[in-house]
């Protein structure tokens, strides 16, 4: 792969589009770093700065056919990161708003019981969806929220790699947040 490490970027974007490997690797290690350091100023936590590089570079991967690169190889790679971002912080922001909201409801007088109700209910919902994942899913997913193991400690465990435990994750918390969205919003909503 040394001769990759001379090219220009746009070979290597037309090498990538021909789904070379070793040109998206040389992508990566050529990067990687700059563009971590551009995430973590925004984010400052390291795990998920990683997080929104590997996304990044994945959907690189598995759209390199249809990408388009016209402003240059860099200028793609930092605003898909800027715009990943951008989602994520407004994702956390409407999650914050929503729990002080929740806060600020059951703080008002809610009913106790009404509230644990409401938690059981939630709980064997989440309980039968996580019942319901493919079993190398679910034991990831299970070691990492039930018994609070690190990505690294469950690799190890399972004797598999820590991006594949934190696909298994992201995967898994996609599935919860899509199955129970409308579970929520129906309990907010009849909350009112």
């Amino acid at each position: 792969m040394s001769g990759y490490n001379s090219i220009s970027d746009h070979e290597l974007i037309a090498q990538l589009k021909r789904g070379n490997r070793d040109a998206f690797t040389e992508i990566y290690d050529r990067y990687f770093w700059q563009l971590h350091a551009h995430a973590y100023k925004w984010m400052r936590n390291r795990e998920e700065t990683r997080d929104i590089i590997h996304e990044l570079f994945l959907t690189l991967w598995e759209k390199r056919e249809t990408l388009s690169f016209e402003h240059g190889l860099l200028s793609y790679l930092s605003a898909a990161v800027r715009n990943r971002i951008f989602n994520l912080l407004a994702h956390k922001r409407i999650e914050s708003k929503y729990l002080s909201s929740l806060d600020d409801f059951i703080n008002e007088g809610i009913c106790i019981t009404d509230h644990l109700i409401r938690e059981k209910q939630l709980t064997s919902l989440i309980e039968n969806e996580i019942s319901g994942m493919p079993a190398k899913m679910r034991e990831v997913f299970e070691l990492s929220r039930k018994e609070n193991l690190s990505h690294k400690e469950i690799a190890e465990q399972l004797d598999i790699s820590e991006l594949t435990v934190r696909k298994h994750v992201q995967h898994a918390l996609k599935i919860l947040r899509f199955k129970l969205g409308f579970y929520l919003l129906m309990t907010v909503l009849t909350a009112f």
